[in-house]
């Protein structure tokens, strides 16, 4: 099954390709949006926290529950996703997998200090023109750069 995002055309049935949940972690500041960045454990990249389903989880809670384990996240998440972004992820034993990762914005109203991966992991609030520039990704920096959390009641 092809997805249409933005006018690029993905394939998330290509072979071996997997779906993770992602939260594009946001929160606004004198009226502009401002993402939160989180580092990857394995390579230190920017990233934003995403995950595998969860049994009894809808796609948007999966997405918030990643949020919570990878960034100390409370707060709401959308229950329609902001688009689709392909991506290569390194496994623990350095297989690349391909992955489609669903994008859910996530209104956040505060942070923990203490959370499963604290220790593992960076945060960082930036600008989604910042944000866009430091992921890897070119559809998940698109996604950023056209976000408009006035779309989402959160």
């Amino acid at each position: 099954m092809a997805i249409q995002n933005k006018g690029t055309l993905f394939q998330p049935d290509a072979e071996g390709a997997r779906t993770q949940f992602a939260a594009l972690c946001y929160r606004v500041v004198k009226d502009k949006p401002q993402i939160l960045l989180i580092t990857s454990r394995g390579t230190r990249r920017w990233i934003v926290p995403k995950g595998w389903p969860m049994a009894g989880k809808t796609p948007g809670a999966c997405a918030l529950r990643e949020a919570y384990e990878e960034a100390g996240v409370i707060g709401r998440v959308a229950d329609r996703p902001l688009g689709i972004y392909p991506y290569i992820k390194l496994m623990d034993d350095r297989s690349e997998v391909p992955c489609a990762g669903l994008l859910f914005p996530v209104r956040v109203s505060a942070l923990r200090a203490e959370y499963p991966e604290v220790g593992e992991r960076r945060r960082k609030w930036v600008s989604r023109k910042n944000a866009a520039a430091r992921v890897d990704e070119p559809a998940l920096a698109q996604l950023i750069r056209d976000f408009d959390p006035r779309q989402f009641r959160l």
